[in-house]
C-alpha cells in the first residue's frame, strides 16, 4: 500500500509496506529496524514479541521518543506487561499493532511533528 507521494522529501517517512518489507524514502528494508524523524537503525535484532525486554529498546530510547510504535508483523502480538511498565517508567508510551497499522500510525504522528519512534519486526 502506497502511503506518500514523494518519500524522498522525507527519507524516514514510510512510503509503503508489504509482507516482510518496508519502503522508506531512504530505501527498501527487509530486516527489523527502528525509524525516527532524524534516525534510522537498521541493525536491530529483536527477539519474538513475547520475549521483548527494555534492553531491546536501547536504540529507540536513545532517540528520546514520547511514544514507541511497535509493529509485530502481520498480526498484533503483545509483549510482556513488564515492557510497558519499564517504558512508562521512563516517560515513554508503547503502542503495539500489526506492521500495517504501525506504519500508518507512525506517518500520522510524524506529520504532527511528534517525538515518535517506529520499531518494526519484519
Amino acid at each position: 500500500m502506497e502511503l506518500v507521494r514523494d518519500p524522498a522529501a522525507h527519507p524516514h517517512l514510510v512510503a509503503s509496506y508489504a509482507a516482510g518489507e518496508v519502503r522508506l524514502g531512504a530505501g527498501v528494508f527487509r530486516r527489523s529496524l527502528i525509524v525516527a524523524r532524524e534516525a534510522l537503525v537498521t541493525d536491530w535484532n529483536p527477539p519474538p514479541p513475547g520475549a521483548l525486554a527494555i534492553a531491546d529498546f536501547a536504540a529507540a530510547l536513545a532517540l528520546a521518543p514520547d511514544v514507541v510504535i511497535l509493529g509485530t508483523g502481520a498480526r498484533q502480538q503483545l509483549p510482556p506487561p513488564a515492557l510497558y511498565a519499564a517504558l512508562a517508567g521512563r516517560g515513554v508510551g508503547l503502542e503495539v499493532m500489526d506492521n500495517g497499522a504501525a506504519c500508518r500510525t507512525y506517518n500520522v504522528l510524524f506529520g504532527e511533528y511528534r517525538a515518535v519512534v517506529l520499531a518494526l519486526i519484519l
